[in-house]
C-alpha cells in the first residue's frame, strides 16, 4: 500500500527575494524549501521574477501536484497587445505618483468618496495612481498599454499560459476593485489612466487559474498579506503584524472597512473575508540602516539595544528613511529627537531604532482596534520577530500580549495552502493549525506609554509645528 504524500508548493516573490516552500496538502508541514534574490530598488523588469522563480524552485518541483502564487502587492505590470512588458514594473514602495494619489483623491471629491468606492484612500503604493503617473509623464508608453496585471497576476499568467486572472485579495490593493461590491471600478480606471485597459479575471477563492505545461494545478494566487493571513490560519479576533521589507498590521474581518482618514486600507483576503490592513513603509530596513550607520551587523545591534533602557535614554527615532506611506509623508526623512551628551550611545541609538519601527506598527494597531475590528491577540512575524530586543520591547509598545509563531515564510505557506485548496476543490482551505507559537506578556506597560508619548511628541514637532518634547530623562 503506497504511503506516499500529495505535496504542493507555493511562492513569495517579495520586494528582495523569491521564497518557496513545498509542504504535504494535508497537513501543512514543510517538507523542502528555496529562496533566489532580487536586486534592490522600486522599479525592476518583471523577467527578473520569473528567473528568480526558476532558480528557487530548481530541483523542488518534480513531485508536486499544485502551485500557488503570492506577491508583492499593487506593482503595475504594463503589457502591450501582444503579452510583452512595456516598462520596468513600479513596486508598491516606488513613492513617484504621490502628487497623482493627491490628484486623485481632489478629483473624485475627496478621501470620504475613494473610501466608499474601494475601500481604500490613495497613496504612492496603489496601482491606480501609477496608472495616472504614468499617463502624465510617460504619454507614448501609456499609450501602448493593453493589459495591466500585478505582479503575481503576472507570474501566475506566465506558469499557465492563459488569459490573465487574478484574486480577490490582491484586486483589492489596486484603487480600482470594490472589496464591498466584489468588482472593478472602471469608471475609476478610466479616469485615472484616460481609457480603460484590460484586467485580471477575478477568481474566487479556492478556484483553479489553470495547469502548467507539466499538468500541475495553478491556484489563484493571492498578494503578499492575503498569502500570510492564510498561511496563519488567521480567524477574527487576531491581528497580525508582520515586520519585513515594509511593516504592516492586518487583521480577519468579517465585514469591510472603509477608513476615510486612509490609514487603513480595506482590503478583502483570500478566503472571502475582509483584511483592513495600515502598512508602514520603514520596518525591518529601519534597523539594517542603522546596523550599518554604527558599523554593526544586526546580531550586534541587537545585543547593544538590549543592554539600553526602555526608552533609549529619551532619544526618539522617527523612521521615515524612505518617505512614508503611513502617515501619508512620501517625501519625509528620518530624524533623531532629543540627542544629549548623556545618552548619544551606540545602545541608545539601536535602542531607539528598534522602539522607532514598532512605535509606527503600535499606531496600526491602534487604529485597527478604533475602526471596530476584533483584537483577540496580536501575531507578531517577519525576520525581524526573532530579535531578542524586538521581542522584549513589542508587548510594551502595543499594550497587549504578543503571540509569535515560529519562524517560517507565512506568505509561502499560504500560496502553498491555496494550491492544496484548489487541488482538493472543496469549499474550505485544508486545516493547517498554527503550532509551537510563543507568548509573550506586557511586564512594564508604563514604559511603553512613555515610549508611545515621546514618539508622538517627536512627530508633531517635526512634522505639525508643535511643541518641544520634553526633555527630561525617562
Amino acid at each position: 500500500m503506497s504511503t506516499s504524500k500529495t505535496l504542493v508548493a507555493g511562492v513569495d516573490s517579495s520586494t528582495q527575494a523569491t521564497k518557496v516552500v513545498v509542504c504535504d496538502a494535508e497537513s501543512g508541514a514543510v517538507v523542502r524549501e528555496g529562496r533566489a534574490a532580487h536586486p534592490d530598488g522600486t522599479e525592476t523588469d518583471p523577467e527578473i521574477w520569473w528567473q528568480a522563480m526558476h532558480s528557487a524552485t530548481d530541483g523542488l518541483l518534480e513531485d508536486v501536484a499544485a502551485i500557488g502564487i503570492g506577491a508583492q502587492q499593487h506593482g503595475m505590470v504594463a503589457l502591450d497587445e501582444h503579452g510583452a512588458v512595456i516598462r520596468p514594473a513600479l513596486l508598491w514602495n516606488d513613492t513617484r505618483s504621490a502628487q497623482a494619489a493627491t490628484d486623485l483623491i481632489a478629483e473624485l471629491g475627496g478621501e470620504q468618496e475613494w473610501a466608499k468606492a474601494v475601500g481604500t484612500v490613495p497613496v504612492a503604493s496603489l496601482t491606480v495612481t501609477k496608472l495616472r503617473w504614468m499617463a502624465e509623464h510617460e504619454p507614448e508608453l501609456s499609450d501602448r498599454v493593453a493589459h495591466v496585471l500585478l505582479p503575481h497576476d503576472w507570474l501566475t499568467w506566465r506558469l499557465t499560459g492563459g488569459d490573465p486572472v487574478t484574486d480577490r485579495g490582491d484586486a483589492s490593493g489596486t484603487g480600482y476593485w470594490s472589496p464591498s461590491d466584489g468588482r472593478y471600478r472602471p469608471d475609476l480606471l478610466t479616469h485615472a489612466f484616460g481609457r480603460e485597459p484590460r484586467t485580471p479575471t477575478v477568481l474566487g477563492p479556492g478556484e483553479v487559474a489553470g495547469e502548467t505545461p507539466s499538468g500541475r494545478v495553478v491556484s489563484a494566487g493571492t498578494g503578499d498579506n492575503m498569502g500570510a493571513a492564510l498561511g496563519l490560519d488567521l480567524a477574527p479576533g487576531d491581528v497580525v503584524v508582520s515586520i519585513g521589507t515594509s511593516g504592516t498590521v492586518f487583521a480577519s474581518s468579517a465585514a469591510p472597512t472603509a477608513d476615510s482618514t486612509g490609514t487603513i486600507a480595506g482590503f478583502a483576503d483570500a478566503t472571502g473575508k475582509f483584511l483592513p490592513l495600515v502598512c508602514t513603509l520603514n520596518a525591518a530596513r529601519v534597523v539594517s540602516a542603522t546596523a550599518e550607520m554604527l558599523g554593526v551587523e544586526i546580531e550586534e545591534l541587537d545585543e547593544l539595544a538590549s543592554r539600553a533602557e526602555p526608552g533609549a535614554g529619551g532619544l526618539a527615532l522617527l523612521p521615515y528613511l524612505d518617505g512614508e506611506r503611513t502617515p501619508n509623508l512620501p517625501d519625509a526623512s528620518g530624524s533623531l529627537v532629543g540627542l544629549r551628551r548623556d545618552n548619544m550611545t551606540p545602545e541608545n541609538v539601536a535602542r531607539a531604532a528598534v522602539e522607532g519601527m514598532l512605535c509606527g506598527l503600535a499606531a496600526g494597531v491602534d487604529a485597527v482596534r478604533e475602526a471596530d475590528v476584533p483584537l483577540r491577540r496580536v501575531l507578531l512575524i517577519g525576520g525581524a520577530a526573532q530579535s531578542r530586543t524586538v521581542r522584549e520591547a513589542a508587548p510594551q509598545v502595543f499594550g497587549v500580549p504578543v503571540t509569535v509563531p515560529p519562524a517560517a515564510e507565512y506568505v509561502a505557506v499560504g500560496a502553498a495552502r491555496q494550491a492544496a485548496w484548489a487541488l482538493a476543490g472543496t469549499a474550505e482551505p485544508p486545516a493547517w493549525p498554527l503550532r509551537g507559537a510563543t507568548r509573550l506578556d506586557v511586564t512594564d506597560n508604563d514604559a511603553g506609554e512613555r515610549i508611545r508619548q515621546r514618539h508622538g511628541a517627536a512627530h508633531l514637532m517635526v512634522h505639525e509645528d508643535g511643541p518641544p518634547i520634553d526633555r527630561d530623562k525617562e
